[in-house]
Protein backbone atom coordinates (compact mmCIF):
# COMPACT_ATOMS: atom_id res chain seq x y z
CA UNK A 1 0.00 0.00 0.00
CA UNK A 2 2.77 2.17 0.34
CA UNK A 3 4.73 1.80 -2.56
CA UNK A 4 7.33 -1.31 -0.81
CA UNK A 5 8.31 -4.36 -2.81
CA UNK A 6 6.59 -7.39 0.24
CA UNK A 7 7.47 -11.06 0.25
CA UNK A 8 4.94 -13.41 2.07
CA UNK A 9 6.40 -16.71 2.99
CA UNK A 10 3.91 -18.74 4.58
CA UNK A 11 4.42 -22.58 5.55
CA UNK A 12 0.98 -24.07 4.90
CA UNK A 13 -1.20 -23.66 1.92
CA UNK A 14 -4.82 -21.84 2.95
CA UNK A 15 -7.31 -22.29 3.66
CA UNK A 16 -6.05 -24.13 6.91
CA UNK A 17 -7.41 -24.73 10.39
CA UNK A 18 -6.26 -21.90 13.05
CA UNK A 19 -7.43 -21.04 16.84
CA UNK A 20 -8.30 -17.64 17.68
CA UNK A 21 -11.81 -17.40 16.38
CA UNK A 22 -13.53 -14.61 18.88
CA UNK A 23 -12.28 -11.12 17.54
CA UNK A 24 -12.80 -7.49 19.53
CA UNK A 25 -13.95 -4.51 17.81
CA UNK A 26 -10.43 -3.00 16.87
CA UNK A 27 -9.78 -5.57 14.95
CA UNK A 28 -12.93 -5.93 13.09
CA UNK A 29 -13.31 -1.83 12.76
CA UNK A 30 -9.38 -1.04 12.98
CA UNK A 31 -7.08 -3.03 11.24
CA UNK A 32 -9.24 -4.59 8.80
CA UNK A 33 -10.62 -1.49 7.65
CA UNK A 34 -7.12 0.00 7.30
CA UNK A 35 -6.58 -2.82 5.01
CA UNK A 36 -9.65 -2.55 3.26
CA UNK A 37 -11.69 -5.67 4.29
CA UNK A 38 -14.11 -4.45 6.76
CA UNK A 39 -16.85 -5.23 3.08
CA UNK A 40 -15.12 -8.76 2.65
CA UNK A 41 -15.76 -9.82 6.84
CA UNK A 42 -19.45 -8.28 6.77
CA UNK A 43 -19.97 -10.56 3.40
CA UNK A 44 -18.19 -13.48 4.82
CA UNK A 45 -21.49 -14.28 6.84
CA UNK A 46 -19.02 -14.09 9.94
CA UNK A 47 -21.25 -14.55 13.75
CA UNK A 48 -21.85 -11.11 15.41
CA UNK A 49 -20.27 -10.83 18.92
CA UNK A 50 -21.73 -7.73 20.93
CA UNK A 51 -19.80 -8.75 23.81
CA UNK A 52 -19.26 -11.35 26.16
CA UNK A 53 -20.96 -13.61 28.72
CA UNK A 54 -19.49 -14.91 32.01
CA UNK A 55 -20.26 -17.75 34.57
CA UNK A 56 -17.44 -15.91 36.77
CA UNK A 57 -16.57 -14.88 39.79
CA UNK A 58 -19.47 -15.13 43.14
CA UNK A 59 -22.47 -14.76 40.78
CA UNK A 60 -24.60 -18.08 41.00
CA UNK A 61 -25.72 -16.75 37.21
CA UNK A 62 -24.18 -15.21 33.80
CA UNK A 63 -23.49 -12.37 33.62
CA UNK A 64 -22.49 -10.65 30.54
CA UNK A 65 -20.83 -7.29 28.78
CA UNK A 66 -21.16 -5.31 25.93
CA UNK A 67 -18.49 -3.67 23.31
CA UNK A 68 -20.91 -0.44 23.78
CA UNK A 69 -23.34 1.01 25.02
CA UNK A 70 -24.98 0.98 22.22
CA UNK A 71 -24.48 -2.22 20.53
CA UNK A 72 -26.38 -1.89 17.52
CA UNK A 73 -23.56 1.33 16.58
CA UNK A 74 -21.35 0.95 13.65
CA UNK A 75 -18.34 -0.33 16.08
CA UNK A 76 -20.49 -2.01 18.83
CA UNK A 77 -19.79 -5.28 17.87
CA UNK A 78 -17.18 -7.95 16.31
CA UNK A 79 -17.20 -11.28 15.15
CA UNK A 80 -16.91 -14.89 15.85
CA UNK A 81 -14.57 -16.19 12.65
CA UNK A 82 -13.90 -19.23 11.07
CA UNK A 83 -9.85 -18.96 10.80
CA UNK A 84 -9.59 -20.46 7.92
CA UNK A 85 -12.03 -18.29 6.24
CA UNK A 86 -10.66 -15.19 7.99
CA UNK A 87 -7.52 -16.02 7.51
CA UNK A 88 -7.74 -16.23 3.61
CA UNK A 89 -9.59 -13.14 3.05
CA UNK A 90 -6.54 -11.42 4.71
CA UNK A 91 -3.92 -13.66 2.54
CA UNK A 92 -5.82 -13.18 -0.61
CA UNK A 93 -6.20 -9.03 0.31
CA UNK A 94 -2.67 -9.15 0.74
CA UNK A 95 -1.49 -10.51 -2.69
CA UNK A 96 -4.39 -8.10 -3.85
CA UNK A 97 -2.55 -5.40 -2.66
CA UNK A 98 0.82 -6.42 -4.36
CA UNK A 99 2.01 -8.77 -2.17
CA UNK A 100 4.21 -11.78 -3.43
CA UNK A 101 2.54 -14.57 -2.02
CA UNK A 102 4.15 -17.73 -1.68
CA UNK A 103 1.96 -20.41 0.32
CA UNK A 104 3.98 -23.93 1.52
CA UNK A 105 7.18 -22.03 2.16
CA UNK A 106 8.91 -22.94 5.11
CA UNK A 107 11.92 -20.31 6.42
CA UNK A 108 14.78 -22.38 7.44
CA UNK A 109 17.25 -19.86 8.34
CA UNK A 110 17.82 -15.66 8.75
CA UNK A 111 20.71 -14.97 7.84
CA UNK A 112 22.96 -11.34 8.92
CA UNK A 113 25.66 -9.12 7.60
CA UNK A 114 27.70 -7.29 9.97
CA UNK A 115 24.86 -7.64 12.40
CA UNK A 116 22.10 -6.83 10.47
CA UNK A 117 19.41 -8.76 9.37
CA UNK A 118 20.35 -9.64 4.90
CA UNK A 119 17.87 -12.39 3.73
CA UNK A 120 15.71 -15.17 4.54
CA UNK A 121 16.47 -18.96 3.59
CA UNK A 122 13.31 -20.93 2.68
CA UNK A 123 12.24 -24.34 1.15
CA UNK A 124 9.18 -24.88 -1.03
CA UNK A 125 6.88 -27.15 -1.26
CA UNK A 126 8.87 -29.36 -3.48
CA UNK A 127 11.62 -29.22 -0.88
CA UNK A 128 13.78 -26.98 -3.22
CA UNK A 129 15.77 -24.19 -1.35
CA UNK A 130 16.00 -20.27 -2.17
CA UNK A 131 17.28 -16.92 -0.86
CA UNK A 132 15.16 -13.64 -0.83
CA UNK A 133 17.19 -10.53 0.07
CA UNK A 134 15.47 -8.12 2.85
CA UNK A 135 15.91 -4.61 4.24
CA UNK A 136 13.19 -5.81 7.38
CA UNK A 137 11.97 -9.32 8.32
CA UNK A 138 8.87 -9.31 10.18
CA UNK A 139 8.39 -12.66 12.22
CA UNK A 140 4.66 -13.28 12.00
CA UNK A 141 4.77 -17.17 12.56
CA UNK A 142 3.28 -17.41 16.68
CA UNK A 143 4.22 -19.37 19.18
CA UNK A 144 6.43 -21.71 17.40
CA UNK A 145 8.36 -19.82 15.52
CA UNK A 146 12.13 -20.27 16.60
CA UNK A 147 13.15 -16.90 15.48
CA UNK A 148 12.65 -15.67 18.54
CA UNK A 149 16.03 -16.59 20.08
CA UNK A 150 17.78 -14.31 17.05
CA UNK A 151 16.46 -11.37 19.27
CA UNK A 152 15.85 -12.11 22.86
CA UNK A 153 15.10 -14.20 25.15
CA UNK A 154 11.31 -15.97 25.96
CA UNK A 155 10.33 -15.52 29.17
CA UNK A 156 7.57 -17.46 30.71
CA UNK A 157 5.11 -16.25 32.64
CA UNK A 158 4.83 -18.20 36.17
CA UNK A 159 1.37 -16.97 36.65
CA UNK A 160 -0.60 -18.26 33.72
CA UNK A 161 0.85 -21.79 32.92
CA UNK A 162 -2.63 -23.48 31.43
CA UNK A 163 -3.19 -26.53 29.05
CA UNK A 164 -5.87 -25.63 26.41
CA UNK A 165 -8.24 -29.21 24.87
CA UNK A 166 -10.45 -28.23 22.15
CA UNK A 167 -13.16 -29.55 19.79
CA UNK A 168 -15.88 -28.59 17.58
CA UNK A 169 -19.50 -29.42 17.98
CA UNK A 170 -22.91 -29.11 15.74
CA UNK A 171 -26.54 -27.58 17.54
CA UNK A 172 -24.83 -26.48 20.35
CA UNK A 173 -27.14 -24.49 22.12
CA UNK A 174 -27.70 -21.09 21.99
CA UNK A 175 -27.38 -18.26 24.63
CA UNK A 176 -30.99 -15.87 24.47
CA UNK A 177 -31.12 -13.35 21.78
CA UNK A 178 -29.55 -10.81 21.51
CA UNK A 179 -26.10 -12.03 22.87
CA UNK A 180 -26.70 -15.76 21.22
CA UNK A 181 -23.35 -14.59 19.02
CA UNK A 182 -21.48 -13.76 22.38
CA UNK A 183 -18.44 -15.68 23.38
CA UNK A 184 -19.41 -17.87 26.75
CA UNK A 185 -17.04 -18.11 29.63
CA UNK A 186 -17.97 -20.69 32.18
CA UNK A 187 -15.49 -21.22 34.94
CA UNK A 188 -15.50 -24.34 37.02
CA UNK A 189 -12.81 -26.39 40.02
CA UNK A 190 -10.51 -27.24 37.24
CA UNK A 191 -10.32 -23.84 34.93
CA UNK A 192 -12.85 -22.92 32.60
CA UNK A 193 -14.52 -23.49 28.98
CA UNK A 194 -14.57 -21.25 26.16
CA UNK A 195 -17.79 -21.81 24.37
CA UNK A 196 -17.91 -19.56 20.82
CA UNK A 197 -20.90 -19.73 18.19
CA UNK A 198 -18.82 -19.74 14.66
CA UNK A 199 -22.25 -20.30 12.89
CA UNK A 200 -25.78 -21.09 14.15
CA UNK A 201 -25.11 -24.99 14.05
CA UNK A 202 -20.98 -24.77 14.62
CA UNK A 203 -19.59 -24.42 17.96
CA UNK A 204 -15.97 -24.02 18.99
CA UNK A 205 -15.71 -25.90 22.52
CA UNK A 206 -12.53 -25.43 24.94
CA UNK A 207 -11.33 -25.81 28.00
CA UNK A 208 -8.49 -24.17 29.77
CA UNK A 209 -6.87 -26.35 32.82
CA UNK A 210 -3.78 -25.99 34.56
CA UNK A 211 -0.87 -28.38 34.16
CA UNK A 212 -1.81 -30.05 37.23
CA UNK A 213 -5.01 -31.41 35.70
CA UNK A 214 -3.98 -31.89 32.36
CA UNK A 215 -2.40 -35.42 33.52
CA UNK A 216 -5.64 -36.68 32.81
CA UNK A 217 -5.16 -35.80 28.96
CA UNK A 218 -2.31 -38.59 28.64
CA UNK A 219 -4.98 -41.35 29.56
CA UNK A 220 -7.13 -40.18 26.06
CA UNK A 221 -8.31 -36.42 24.96
CA UNK A 222 -12.10 -37.24 23.96
CA UNK A 223 -11.76 -38.89 27.39
CA UNK A 224 -10.51 -36.19 29.65
CA UNK A 225 -12.81 -33.51 27.53
CA UNK A 226 -15.81 -34.86 28.69
CA UNK A 227 -14.97 -35.45 31.84
CA UNK A 228 -14.34 -31.62 32.56
CA UNK A 229 -17.82 -31.09 30.61
CA UNK A 230 -19.09 -33.23 33.53
CA UNK A 231 -17.66 -31.08 36.38
CA UNK A 232 -19.27 -27.77 34.44
CA UNK A 233 -22.92 -27.92 34.74
CA UNK A 234 -23.49 -24.71 31.97
CA UNK A 235 -21.45 -26.09 29.54
CA UNK A 236 -22.85 -29.71 30.18
CA UNK A 237 -26.05 -28.23 29.33
CA UNK A 238 -25.27 -26.40 26.09
CA UNK A 239 -23.83 -29.73 24.74
CA UNK A 240 -26.42 -31.84 25.91
CA UNK A 241 -27.94 -32.27 22.16
CA UNK A 242 -24.60 -31.61 20.54
CA UNK A 243 -22.53 -34.09 18.32
CA UNK A 244 -18.94 -33.67 18.17
CA UNK A 245 -17.64 -33.00 14.28
CA UNK A 246 -15.30 -36.05 13.68
CA UNK A 247 -14.42 -35.24 10.18
CA UNK A 248 -12.30 -32.40 8.22
CA UNK A 249 -10.12 -29.54 9.60
CA UNK A 250 -12.43 -29.97 13.06
CA UNK A 251 -12.54 -33.71 13.27
CA UNK A 252 -10.15 -34.23 16.09
CA UNK A 253 -9.43 -32.73 19.65
CA UNK A 254 -6.99 -30.32 19.71
CA UNK A 255 -3.93 -29.36 22.26
CA UNK A 256 -2.56 -26.04 22.98
CA UNK A 257 -0.22 -25.33 25.40
CA UNK A 258 -1.17 -21.47 26.43
CA UNK A 259 1.77 -20.34 28.36
CA UNK A 260 1.82 -16.98 28.97
CA UNK A 261 5.08 -15.29 27.94
CA UNK A 262 6.92 -12.42 26.81
CA UNK A 263 10.24 -12.15 24.87
CA UNK A 264 12.90 -9.45 26.59
CA UNK A 265 13.01 -7.77 23.11
CA UNK A 266 10.83 -7.52 20.14
CA UNK A 267 13.11 -5.98 17.72
CA UNK A 268 16.74 -6.08 16.34
CA UNK A 269 18.38 -4.48 13.18
CA UNK A 270 16.13 -5.40 10.63
CA UNK A 271 14.19 -8.47 12.61
CA UNK A 272 11.20 -7.89 14.19
CA UNK A 273 8.54 -10.12 16.23
CA UNK A 274 5.03 -8.95 15.86
CA UNK A 275 1.88 -11.31 16.95
CA UNK A 276 2.86 -14.17 18.97
CA UNK A 277 6.12 -14.83 18.18
CA UNK A 278 6.74 -11.85 20.64
CA UNK A 279 4.10 -12.42 23.46
CA UNK A 280 1.63 -14.31 24.06
CA UNK A 281 -1.29 -13.59 27.65
CA UNK A 282 -4.38 -15.63 27.87
CA UNK A 283 -7.34 -16.31 25.51
CA UNK A 284 -10.37 -15.53 28.15
CA UNK A 285 -10.60 -12.12 27.02
CA UNK A 286 -10.10 -13.03 23.55
CA UNK A 287 -6.91 -10.57 23.32
CA UNK A 288 -4.83 -13.00 20.70
CA UNK A 289 -6.00 -11.42 17.01
CA UNK A 290 -5.85 -8.01 18.55
CA UNK A 291 -2.38 -8.26 19.74
CA UNK A 292 -1.30 -9.65 16.20
CA UNK A 293 -2.90 -7.61 14.52
CA UNK A 294 -2.19 -4.20 16.38
CA UNK A 295 1.51 -4.98 16.60
CA UNK A 296 1.91 -5.24 12.88
CA UNK A 297 0.45 -2.27 12.41
CA UNK A 298 3.40 -0.59 14.80
CA UNK A 299 5.40 -2.57 13.09
CA UNK A 300 4.19 -1.33 10.08
CA UNK A 301 4.50 1.67 10.87
CA UNK A 302 8.00 1.72 12.07
CA UNK A 303 9.32 0.16 8.75
CA UNK A 304 7.19 2.69 6.71
CA UNK A 305 8.79 5.70 8.83
CA UNK A 306 12.54 4.34 8.45
CA UNK A 307 12.19 3.30 4.42
CA UNK A 308 10.67 7.29 4.11
CA UNK A 309 13.98 8.50 5.73
CA UNK A 310 12.50 10.40 8.84
CA UNK A 311 13.77 9.19 11.50
CA UNK A 312 16.41 6.47 12.58
CA UNK A 313 15.60 2.90 13.28
CA UNK A 314 15.90 3.44 17.09
CA UNK A 315 13.32 5.83 17.39
CA UNK A 316 11.08 4.21 15.44
CA UNK A 317 10.96 0.26 16.82
CA UNK A 318 11.60 2.09 20.09
CA UNK A 319 7.69 3.12 19.84
CA UNK A 320 6.98 0.06 18.10
CA UNK A 321 8.30 -2.04 21.10
CA UNK A 322 7.01 0.41 23.85
CA UNK A 323 3.55 0.54 22.26
CA UNK A 324 3.60 -3.18 22.25
CA UNK A 325 4.76 -3.86 25.40
CA UNK A 326 2.16 -1.34 27.13
CA UNK A 327 -0.74 -3.33 25.33
CA UNK A 328 0.62 -6.67 26.51
CA UNK A 329 1.34 -5.34 30.05
CA UNK A 330 -2.28 -3.95 30.03
CA UNK A 331 -4.25 -6.99 29.07
CA UNK A 332 -1.53 -9.16 31.02
CA UNK A 333 -1.92 -7.14 34.83
CA UNK A 334 -5.98 -6.70 34.45
CA UNK A 335 -6.27 -10.75 33.81
CA UNK A 336 -4.40 -11.71 36.26
CA UNK A 337 -6.61 -9.99 38.32
CA UNK A 338 -9.73 -11.52 36.42
CA UNK A 339 -8.23 -14.86 37.11
CA UNK A 340 -9.15 -13.87 41.13
CA UNK A 341 -12.41 -13.19 40.94
CA UNK A 342 -13.79 -16.38 41.50
CA UNK A 343 -16.29 -18.36 44.17
CA UNK A 344 -14.00 -21.78 44.71
CA UNK A 345 -10.78 -20.95 47.37
CA UNK A 346 -10.61 -24.49 47.53
CA UNK A 347 -9.64 -25.00 43.83
CA UNK A 348 -5.64 -25.81 43.49
CA UNK A 349 -6.54 -23.99 40.04
CA UNK A 350 -7.50 -20.98 41.38
CA UNK A 351 -5.88 -20.76 44.45
CA UNK A 352 -2.35 -21.05 42.63
CA UNK A 353 -3.85 -17.67 40.66
CA UNK A 354 -5.15 -16.17 43.75
CA UNK A 355 -3.65 -12.43 43.89
CA UNK A 356 -6.66 -10.20 45.67
CA UNK A 357 -9.14 -11.14 48.25
CA UNK A 358 -11.99 -10.19 46.45
CA UNK A 359 -15.57 -10.85 47.18
CA UNK A 360 -17.77 -8.69 45.54
CA UNK A 361 -20.26 -8.61 42.52
CA UNK A 362 -18.11 -9.40 39.57
CA UNK A 363 -19.72 -6.15 37.11
CA UNK A 364 -18.44 -4.18 40.23
CA UNK A 365 -15.24 -5.90 40.16
CA UNK A 366 -14.74 -5.86 36.25
CA UNK A 367 -15.62 -1.72 36.57
CA UNK A 368 -12.74 -1.91 39.79
CA UNK A 369 -9.82 -3.90 37.73
CA UNK A 370 -10.33 -1.54 34.73
CA UNK A 371 -10.31 1.39 36.76
CA UNK A 372 -6.88 0.63 38.64
CA UNK A 373 -5.31 0.26 35.27
CA UNK A 374 -5.85 3.71 34.38
CA UNK A 375 -5.53 5.47 38.14
CA UNK A 376 -2.35 5.94 39.33
CA UNK A 377 -4.00 6.03 43.40
CA UNK A 378 -5.31 2.68 42.54
CA UNK A 379 -3.39 -0.57 41.75
CA UNK A 380 -5.26 -3.63 41.49
CA UNK A 381 -1.96 -5.72 42.64
CA UNK A 382 -1.01 -4.94 46.47
CA UNK A 383 2.70 -4.46 46.53
CA UNK A 384 3.81 -7.33 48.39
CA UNK A 385 1.95 -9.50 45.68
CA UNK A 386 3.49 -7.83 43.07
CA UNK A 387 6.63 -9.08 42.26
CA UNK A 388 5.12 -12.62 42.95
CA UNK A 389 2.06 -12.46 40.40
CA UNK A 390 4.81 -10.81 37.48
CA UNK A 391 7.46 -13.58 38.03
CA UNK A 392 8.86 -14.79 35.09
CA UNK A 393 8.14 -11.29 32.97
CA UNK A 394 11.14 -10.03 34.47
CA UNK A 395 12.24 -6.21 35.76
CA UNK A 396 10.96 -4.88 31.95
CA UNK A 397 7.34 -5.36 33.54
CA UNK A 398 7.76 -3.37 36.42
CA UNK A 399 9.11 -0.60 34.35
CA UNK A 400 7.02 -0.37 31.83
CA UNK A 401 3.56 -0.66 34.34
CA UNK A 402 5.54 2.52 36.27
CA UNK A 403 5.78 4.19 32.53
CA UNK A 404 2.02 3.55 32.22
CA UNK A 405 0.92 4.69 35.03
CA UNK A 406 2.93 7.93 34.69
CA UNK A 407 1.29 8.51 31.55
CA UNK A 408 -2.04 8.22 32.54
CA UNK A 409 -1.74 10.66 35.18
CA UNK A 410 0.26 12.92 32.86
CA UNK A 411 2.85 13.61 35.08
CA UNK A 412 5.27 12.69 32.27
CA UNK A 413 4.15 15.18 29.88
CA UNK A 414 3.13 17.86 32.67
CA UNK A 415 -0.09 17.83 32.89
CA UNK A 416 -3.00 17.49 34.98
CA UNK A 417 -3.92 13.86 35.96
CA UNK A 418 -6.81 13.00 33.44
CA UNK A 419 -9.88 11.38 35.62
CA UNK A 420 -11.84 8.76 33.55
CA UNK A 421 -15.11 7.35 34.43
CA UNK A 422 -15.92 3.48 33.48
CA UNK A 423 -18.27 1.45 33.17
CA UNK A 424 -18.88 -2.13 32.45
CA UNK A 425 -20.72 -2.12 29.17
CA UNK A 426 -17.26 0.40 27.59
CA UNK A 427 -14.88 -1.88 29.38
CA UNK A 428 -12.81 -2.62 26.09
CA UNK A 429 -12.35 0.78 25.37
CA UNK A 430 -11.32 1.39 29.10
CA UNK A 431 -8.75 -1.18 29.41
CA UNK A 432 -6.36 0.56 26.26
CA UNK A 433 -7.30 3.79 24.81
CA UNK A 434 -5.46 1.99 21.73
CA UNK A 435 -8.34 0.19 21.09
CA UNK A 436 -10.39 3.18 20.63
CA UNK A 437 -7.83 4.91 18.30
CA UNK A 438 -7.63 2.71 15.87
CA UNK A 439 -11.03 2.17 15.15
CA UNK A 440 -11.49 5.91 15.39
CA UNK A 441 -8.48 6.17 12.65
CA UNK A 442 -10.46 3.73 10.24
CA UNK A 443 -13.62 5.57 10.84
CA UNK A 444 -12.25 9.03 10.59
CA UNK A 445 -8.80 8.70 8.49
CA UNK A 446 -7.05 12.49 8.21
CA UNK A 447 -10.06 14.18 10.07
CA UNK A 448 -9.60 12.69 13.22
CA UNK A 449 -8.37 14.50 16.01
CA UNK A 450 -4.20 14.23 16.67
CA UNK A 451 -3.52 11.88 19.68
CA UNK A 452 -1.07 12.76 22.06
CA UNK A 453 2.32 10.84 22.95
CA UNK A 454 2.06 8.31 25.35
CA UNK A 455 5.14 9.13 26.62
CA UNK A 456 7.76 11.95 27.14
CA UNK A 457 9.23 12.93 23.44
CA UNK A 458 7.57 9.69 22.24
CA UNK A 459 6.05 9.74 18.78
CA UNK A 460 2.72 9.49 16.99
CA UNK A 461 0.60 8.34 14.32
CA UNK A 462 0.80 10.44 10.77
CA UNK A 463 -2.96 11.70 9.47
CA UNK A 464 -2.60 8.51 7.53
CA UNK A 465 -2.50 5.92 10.21
CA UNK A 466 0.69 4.35 8.53
CA UNK A 467 3.67 6.24 9.53
CA UNK A 468 4.65 7.82 12.89
CA UNK A 469 5.88 11.36 13.38
CA UNK A 470 6.26 13.78 15.96
CA UNK A 471 3.51 15.53 17.61
CA UNK A 472 4.72 19.19 16.11
CA UNK A 473 4.98 17.95 13.04
CA UNK A 474 0.78 17.78 12.88
CA UNK A 475 0.94 21.55 13.48
CA UNK A 476 1.95 21.59 8.96
CA UNK A 477 -0.67 19.40 8.14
Amino acid sequence: MQGHRVILLEKQRFPRHQIGESLLPSTVHGICCLLGVGKDLEAAGFQRKRGGTFLWGNSPAPWTFTFSKNPDSVTGHAYQVERSKFDKILLDNAARLGVEVHQECTVTDIAFEDGRVSEVIYQDSVGATHKANATFVADAAGHQSQFYRLVGRRILSQFFQNVALYGYFRNGKRLPEPDSGNILCAAFPEGWFWYIPLTPDLTSVGVVISKKAAGKIRQGREEAFYSFVDKCPLIREYLSNASRIKEGQYGEFRLRKDYSYCNTSFFRDGLVLIGDAACFVDPVLSSGVHLATYSALLAARSINTLLAGCFDEAACFDEFEYRYRREFGNFYQFLAAFYDMHKDEKSYYWEARKTLDSKEDPREAFVRLVAGLAQEDESVFPKERHLEVHQGLGKWFETMEADARQEQNGSQLGGTPRVTSFDFDSFMPGISTEITQVQVQALLGKDRSSENPLRKEGLIPSPDGFHWVKPEALQRF
